[in-house]
């Protein structure tokens, strides 16, 4: 599958695509991730992506034409290809979600910054408007690093056995070494039943809770 993502800060996404999981997908070729610096798709000399709002206003927003210039570039002829631009009012993301996209070939992400984004971009060239909560962020460049995380963890070969897990363990507390430390003055110890041996008891326990 592709990620193709939209910036004008497209050095901030190079540690987190560099480790881990992502990383092993990328070299696996399961993956690939390209990066796009929105000032690229741009005809004068300053570059300029962000221009006043008509009516007046605070602040600048994104123009539409470099984001039109830029999807147009990198939209492939495959049919299985969205094209999405982050916003606060956009539909809630979420693990169905993910899963829907891990089926498709290409996903566009444009990561909007200052005031907004001139709104014929989710008219027009979007397919979807996404929100990842309800919150404002700075950017779009931290949703789309959720977007392709999320999203990669459905696509087979991504995750290890011990990490295709992690999903299933986070429903249930979880503890490790030491047995027994005291936090605030009490010794807090780890529930018996873990350290039973007893698996099926260790299975009943996490259900429960």
């Amino acid at each position: 599958m592709k990620f193709d993502i939209i910036t004008i800060f497209p050095d901030i996404f190079d540690s987190y695509f560099s480790e881990s999981i992502i990383k092993r997908a990328q070299k696996k070729g399961l993956v690939k991730i390209g990066i796009h610096n929105l000032r690229d798709y741009t005809d004068d000399k300053h570059r300029q992506v962000d221009d006043k709002p008509y009516g007046g206003g605070p602040g600048m927003v994104m123009m539409v034409e470099p984001i039109l210039k830029a999807v147009s570039k990198l939209k492939t002829k495959k049919p299985k290809t969205k094209i999405i631009i982050f916003s606060p009012r956009g539909k809630k993301f979420n693990q169905a979600m993910a899963k829907r996209f891990s089926k498709l070939d290409q996903l566009i992400m444009t990561c909007g910054r200052y005031e907004g984004v001139d709104e014929r971009v989710a008219k027009y060239i979007a397919d979807e408007e996404i929100s990842v909560g309800d919150y404002v962020l700075t950017g779009g460049e931290i949703p789309a690093m959720i977007i392709v995380d999320a999203v990669s963890r459905f696509i087979p070969g991504v995750l290890g056995k011990h990490e295709s897990l992690e999903e299933i363990k986070g429903s249930y507390p979880v503890y490790t070494r030491p047995e027994s430390i005291i936090i605030n003055k009490k010794k807090r110890k780890v529930p018996k039943v873990l350290l039973s041996g007893n698996h099926k008891k260790i299975e009943e326990w996490r259900k429960e809770k």
